[in-house]
């Protein structure tokens, strides 16, 4: 993570209709539904209630009685890597299905109605990473931010940005700023003067288990204490907290092996 959004403050702050191309909504598909609901409740504080069921039960997760992030369930025969992913928001998720596909991507669910929430997609980017589409209705996406509990900045993971970026950059509209240094290949995506995403290329042997993937990162109080109450929750630290240029971050996986990032936020 070299780069993060700025945070709505320590109140938190909610947000309107979302530009294209900005994450709007982050969520995680797993087998057990009422085991994940547990840990993240006790991890995050998250209460949850029902959402569209079009692709399996489906509950969001709220934080103060704001939507923040959803968990829905894998048929049985299903065994897939798990991982959160993010939605990318989209005015018109039909077209940009279709300039996934002519990208070189591949749209593996949708475009699909979720009941009168919304219109949404799943598609990978040519590297095989998986992301959302969303084209809000009903349901703008997460309603709060800059507090712990929320999803704080997302990342691909990838082999190299060069050809990635291209995909992203033509099929959302961004603007790529690449960090300029001979130790590290990463590329920050801009919508405007807004820092929305990071790709960060890591070569073929940090992904030889899980492939390219989108990482995201939960805002927490404490990223030591967190992490600690993640293991006795009975996840698992990938990557134990350490400081960096934006805050204090760690690589974790629930459970049932989703990953994700927390980070105290630098302020």
């Amino acid at each position: 993570m070299t780069e993060a959004r700025g945070s709505a403050g320590p109140n938190g702050g909610t947000h309107a209709r979302q530009v294209p191309g900005t994450p709007c909504w982050v969520s995680v598909m797993v087998h057990g539904m009422a085991a994940t609901q547990d840990f993240y409740h006790s991890l995050f504080g998250w209460e949850f209630r029902p959402g569209p069921q079009q692709l399996g039960p489906y509950v969001r997760a709220l934080l103060d009685g704001h939507e923040v992030a959803g968990i829905g369930q894998l048929p049985p025969d299903r065994h897939l890597p798990l991982a959160w992913t993010p939605y990318l928001a989209s005015d018109d998720v039909d077209l940009t299905a279709e300039t996934v596909r002519l990208c070189g991507g591949t749209v593996g669910v949708g475009p699909l109605d979720a009941e009168d929430a919304g219109r949404l997609v799943i598609g990978s980017d040519p590297a095989g990473a998986v992301f959302g589409v969303w084209q809000a209705a009903a349901h703008l996406g997460t309603s709060l931010d800059g507090v712990p509990g929320t999803p704080a900045w997302h990342e691909l993971l990838t082999f190299e940005t060069a050809s990635v970026a291209k995909f992203y950059e033509t099929v959302f509209g961004y603007e790529e700023k690449p960090v300029v240094s001979t130790d590290i290949d990463y590329v920050t995506l801009r919508l405007g003067d807004r820092s929305v995403a990071g790709i960060h290329g890591v070569g073929q042997a940090r992904l030889r288990d899980w492939g390219p993937h989108w990482m995201t990162y939960f805002e927490v109080a404490d990223t030591d204490e967190a992490a600690a109450r993640l293991v006795d929750l009975g996840g698992h630290v990938l990557e134990p907290p350490h400081d960096t240029p934006h805050g204090r971050a760690a690589t974790v996986a629930d459970p049932e092996g989703a990953r994700f990032s927390l980070i105290r936020t630098a302020r």
